[in-house]
């Protein structure tokens, strides 16, 4: 998953190696003082998160790596 928009990281809502399903929500982004909650793009694992809160972050900019189940 990538950020689609800069902004800085509010709060991860899932952890490594936990299972998500597409459309549920994974990270919370700040852009122009408003969050964003981003979804899962496709059911599977969460294989790594390479960021933490309070990370700033470009367009583009990897968030987290989901793999299959």
């Amino acid at each position: 998953l990538t950020a689609p928009i800069p902004g800085t990281v509010v709060r991860y809502t899932v952890s490594e190696a936990q299972q998500v399903k597409a459309g549920e929500t994974v990270v919370v982004l700040e852009a122009m003082k408003m969050e964003n909650t981003l979804p899962a793009p496709v059911d599977g694992v969460i294989k790594q998160i390479p960021l933490q809160a309070g990370a700033k972050v470009a367009r583009g900019d990897v968030l987290l790596v989901i793999g299959p189940a």
